[in-house]
């Protein structure tokens, strides 16, 4: 693996956003309208005393958390569809660059908009709500962490499938992430879904989060045991996620639809 190769796609990508203002934009605008619109309707609830404790604070830490993964998650797929629309892939694929390092590359990019997107989120949750994430305390680490990880499994299952079956597949960059969002206990627990459903939820790591976080900010006890089980989920989840880009590659090369792929 060449760290050359990775930094050099990374530096290639941020010429992009030192170049496009609506890139940038676009990274602060959704958390920004999630909190204003979101973290002013449960200010306006919590004024009926519906009896649900600390609900502001459970219902903005899942926003800031769900921006995190879903930045985590398009910080891969959007930056790989950049290269489509740029018609750069066949370039790249063609080149020394490894998958690997491609993979290692768009997980950098991921990090650096996944932590540009939760700072910005955290800081007007500060200043519009007076919510401070940092109240989860040492376990915002690993809760981030995991929320990282199942970003990038999602968002390197999309770009295999956009790799695989090109534009009619594109709509899996914004959509993947919030098909499971009902089952991930984003803004209520697990209990509440059906019964036949909680099975489901039970295998999305960031269901262990999101219970984690609410459990932190009401008890202040780290859910250990959640923490470790999202862990290995994840850990599942990546390395089949990998492994379907591999095959993916390996079938669109077979079948030379990367030439199409490339300047489609």
């Amino acid at each position: 693996m060449s760290l050359v190769r990775i930094i050099a796609l990374i530096q290639r990508h941020l010429y992009l956003y030192q170049r496009s203002l609506p890139r940038i934009m676009e990274i602060f605008f959704w958390p920004l309208m999630d909190l204003l619109v979101w973290g002013f309707i449960t200010v306006y609830f919590q004024r009926f005393n519906i009896g649900l404790p600390r609900f502001v604070s459970f219902f903005l830490g899942a926003l800031i958390f769900w921006d995190i993964l879903y930045r985590a998650q398009q910080g891969i797929s959007i930056s790989f569809l950049e290269e489509v629309w740029s018609k750069n892939l066949l370039n790249l694929f063609v080149s020394p660059m490894r998958p690997c390092e491609f993979l290692a590359a768009l997980m950098t990019i991921s990090v650096g908009k996944m932590l540009t997107a939760g700072a910005a989120s955290a800081l007007l949750a500060w200043i519009f709500y007076s919510f401070n994430i940092f109240l989860v305390g040492i376990s915002l680490i690993p809760f981030v962490f995991n929320l990282l990880v199942m970003g990038w499994a999602i968002g390197i299952i999309s770009m295999s499938a956009i790799l695989r079956y090109g534009q009619e597949a594109e709509v899996l960059a914004w959509g993947l992430g919030f098909l499971i969002q009902p089952f991930a206990a984003v803004f209520y627990p697990v209990s509440i879904l059906p019964i036949f459903v909680q099975p489901i939820a039970r295998m999305i790591p960031a269901s262990y989060v999101f219970e984690g976080m609410r459990a932190v900010l009401e008890t202040g006890a780290i859910p250990y045991e959640s923490l470790m089980k999202a862990a290995f989920l994840n850990g599942i989840y990546l390395a089949l996620a990998i492994r379907f880009f591999y095959y993916n590659l390996r079938i669109v090369k077979e079948k030379g639809l990367l030439l199409h792929r490339g300047t489609e």
